[in-house]
């Protein structure tokens, strides 16, 4: 399992509410939510992304309310991997229980930058900026987990093992 693409970067501290604007909350569906992911401080983002694409962001990403909304406005718009300094644990986890990837690592949140291309291996957590031919070290994700995400988030992981 790895990513690939190109970065849509941002600052420290983005909040739920910026991720995904409180007025769209009204909806539980991702589509919907993905057409507005960022509008409030990137009004081009949804425009840019594409299928692949990764976001990374400085410290505290994801802090504020404790809705899944954020994390699956940012998965539903194509963004295949978020990296940041760190995360709000809220938001941490709803990704993972969401499937969505993301990666701590600050060396990577300082070196890349927006428009960057970056290729991730989730198995080792080796972070590549191709477009400055650096590497980052990332804690890569326990077998649980990768499996987790690969099945699309714990629902379905738990549904998985039913099966």
């Amino acid at each position: 399992m790895n990513a690939h693409g190109i970065v849509h970067k941002y600052g420290d501290h983005v909040d739920t509410d910026v991720i995904i604007p409180a007025r769209y909350l009204a909806t539980q569906d991702a589509r919907e939510l993905a057409s507005h992911c960022m509008e409030d401080i990137d009004k081009t983002f949804i425009t840019k992304v594409k299928d692949g694409d990764i976001m990374a962001a400085g410290a505290n990403f994801g802090c504020g309310s404790s809705r899944e909304h954020a994390p699956i406005a940012i998965k539903a718009s194509g963004i295949s991997c978020v990296i940041a300094a760190s995360f709000a644990r809220i938001f941490y986890r709803n990704a993972i229980n969401i499937g969505l990837p993301i990666l701590e690592c600050p060396a990577a949140s300082r070196g890349i930058e927006n428009g960057d291309e970056v290729e991730v291996n989730f198995d080792t957590g080796v972070i590549t900026n191709v477009t400055k031919n650096e590497t980052y070290q990332a804690e890569p994700f326990p077998p649980f987990i990768k499996d987790m995400i690969a099945k699309g988030g714990l629902m379905a992981s738990l549904k998985a093992k039913e099966g």
